[in-house]
C-alpha cells in the first residue's frame, strides 16, 4: 500500500513538472516566434547547451532519492575540465588516455566521499562540501590560467561533430534562403543514453531497488536485509562517476578549462532534480522527471536571452520561484499521504 502511495505521489510531481515544461515552452513558442522559438534547434541547443547537466542531474538524482546530497560534482566538473585542457595543450597527452583518467578519477573521488559518508557516518553535506574545496583548490594547482583546446585532433573533432536529425525534420530556411538542418552534438547523445541507463537501472535493477528503499527507510531496509552502507557508498561513486562524464561533455561544449568554471552547477543540478520531483528526504522522484528539470532551467535561460533586455539574474530568480514551489507541494504531498496513513 506504501509503494502504491509512493509512485502516486510521484506521479503527480513528475506530471506537474511535465506540464509546467510544456506550458513554458508553448508561451516561448508564442511570444517569441519571430526570434525563432518556433525552430525545433531551439530545443535541441536546450540539451545541447546542458548535456553536462543532464549527466551530472542523474547523478544527484540517484543520490537524493537515498536522502543525501553531493555539492561536490560543479567542482569535480572544473577540475575534469582543467585536467583534460592541461593534458592535452601542456602535457602533450592524447585525449582517450586523458578521458579514461578523468573518469577514474571520478570513481576515486566517489569512493573516497562514499565511505567517508556510509561507513564513517559523517554527514554527506559536510564530506562533499570538503570534496568541493578539494576538487576546486586541485583545479588551481593545475593551471591557474584559463587553457584552451585546440590540439588534440580527435577532441576538436568530436566537439565541432555534428548529427543531424533524419529525414530533415524540423529543416527551415534562413533569410538568406540557405536550408538549415537541426542537428546535435555527441554530448547529446551521450547525455540521453545515460538518463535511459540510470531510469533502466533505478526501475529493473536490484541496485536501483536498494536505492529507493534506502531512502524510503534505512532502518527498513536494513531489516529487509539490505547493506544500506554499500548501497549508500555505491550511489556516491555512481554520482561522481557521472560527473566526470557530464565533466567531458562540458568540456566538449566550452573547449578550455578555467578555475571558475561550472561554479554553482551542483545547484542546478540539485534544483533540477526537485523540480522534476524527487524529494528532499529521499524514497521518491526518477531521472525522466530530473531530465524534464533541465529543461525547464534551461528554457528559463532560453526566455531571459529571447527577451534581450533581461539581466541573466532573472533565470536564476525564476528557478528559484519554482524550486520554492515545488518544496512546498512536496510537503504538501507528504501530508497527505501521512493523513492517509492516519
Amino acid at each position: 500500500m506504501k509503494k502504491k502511495l509512493n509512485l502516486n505521489g510521484n506521479s503527480i510531481l513528475l506530471l506537474i513538472t511535465v506540464i509546467l515544461f510544456v506550458v513554458m515552452y508553448a508561451a516561448g513558442c508564442i511570444v517569441y516566434a519571430d526570434k525563432g522559438f518556433t525552430h525545433l534547434q531551439t530545443f535541441l541547443n536546450i540539451l545541447i547547451n546542458n548535456a553536462g547537466l543532464i549527466c551530472i542531474t542523474a547523478g544527484m538524482t540517484c543520490v537524493m532519492l537515498t536522502g543525501g546530497i553531493d555539492i561536490s560534482v560543479g567542482s569535480v566538473v572544473a577540475m575534469d575540465c582543467m585536467f583534460l585542457a592541461v593534458g592535452m595543450e601542456h602535457w602533450g597527452m592524447k585525449s582517450p588516455v586523458l578521458m579514461l583518467l578523468v573518469l577514474l578519477i571520478g570513481v576515486v573521488f566517489g569512493v573516497v566521499q562514499g565511505y567517508c559518508i556510509a561507513y564513517l557516518e559523517i554527514q554527506p553535506f559536510i564530506v562533499t562540501m570538503a570534496g568541493m574545496f578539494f576538487a576546486r583548490g586541485m583545479t588551481a594547482v593545475i593551471c591557474t590560467d584559463q587553457v584552451s583546446i585546440v590540439t588534440d585532433e580527435l577532441f576538436v573533432k568530436l566537439s565541432n561533430m555534428k548529427l543531424n536529425i533524419p529525414f530533415n525534420i524540423g529543416a527551415y530556411e534562413n533569410k538568406k534562403g540557405i536550408l538549415q538542418v537541426p542537428y546535435v552534438r555527441i554530448t547529446v547523445v551521450i547525455a540521453l543514453l545515460v538518463v535511459l541507463l540510470i531510469f533502466l537501472m533505478l526501475k529493473y535493477t536490484k541496485f536501483g531497488r536498494s536505492i529507493y528503499a534506502v531512502g524510503g527507510n534505512s532502518q527498513s531496509a536494513t531489516l529487509m536485509g539490505l547493506d544500506v552502507r554499500m548501497t549508500k557508498m555505491k550511489t556516491y561513486v555512481l554520482a561522481s562517476f557521472l560527473a566526470s562524464i557530464g565533466g567531458i561533455c562540458y568540456c566538449l561544449n566550452t573547449m578550455c578549462g578555467t578555475t571558475t568554471q561550472a561554479s554553482g552547477l551542483e545547484m542546478d543540478a540539485i534544483s533540477s532534480a526537485v523540480i522534476g520531483g524527487t524529494l528532499l528526504t529521499g524514497g521518491v522522484g526518477n531521472v525522466g522527471g530530473s531530465l524534464v528539470g533541465v529543461l525547464i532551467n534551461g528554457t528559463i535561460s532560453t526566455l531571459v536571452k529571447s527577451h534581450g533586455k533581461l539581466v541573466s539574474s532573472w533565470a536564476n530568480i525564476v528557478t528559484a520561484i519554482l524550486l520554492c514551489f515545488f518544496i512546498v507541494l512536496q510537503a504538501v504531498l507528504a501530508n497527505i499521504k501521512e493523513r492517509k496513513k492516519a
